[in-house]
């Protein structure tokens, strides 16, 4: 399975590229991952990536499936960001939404970022957070402001009329 990212190779900086070569390895590596989003502190998407050939779903959002997965990240970090701190239970380091359809998992990045994953029902979570808790620890150093702002830039905006 071939991932497909929303940023084209070697048009961004070293660290542009490497963060999105983690992201191809994650979607393509890990069996039953079906999409996966990064998004920043702010909750803007700053990379996505969905697999090639996978079962089109319908372009609910302006920007499609990759933008909607962004946005709920963002919102169910908020969210449990929020309960965390009612209940003085520290930092969320991750959230699991279980579904009969499907798994949504967030973890946290660095200074806020979040990493989504939504997979089939039968993937192995194990698994799957053990590569997402990889992931995290090679990315987060990668996530400077300036490669924040790159990739913030390069995120296609909807078309408002």
């Amino acid at each position: 399975m071939t991932a497909q990212t929303r940023m084209a190779p070697g048009a961004y900086s070293r660290a542009g590229d490497d963060l999105r070569w983690l992201l191809t390895r994650l979607v393509e590596e890990v069996p039953g991952v079906l999409s996966v989003a990064v998004v920043s502190a702010d909750g803007l998407p700053l990379l996505s990536s969905e697999p090639a050939g996978a079962p089109q779903r319908r372009a609910v959002g302006p920007l499609g499936a990759a933008a909607d997965l962004a946005t709920i990240v963002s919102g169910l970090g908020s969210l449990t960001t929020g309960a965390a701190n009612l209940m003085e239970g520290g930092p969320v380091r991750q959230t699991l939404v279980a579904m009969d359809t499907g798994n949504l998992l967030v973890m946290s990045i660095s200074d806020g970022s979040l990493l989504g994953v939504y997979t089939e029902p039968e993937a192995d979570m194990g698994v799957v957070t053990y590569h997402m808790a990889l992931f995290v620890g090679r990315a987060g150093h990668l996530l400077t402001p300036e490669l924040r702002a790159e990739l913030r830039q390069a995120t296609p905006r909807p078309n408002l009329r």
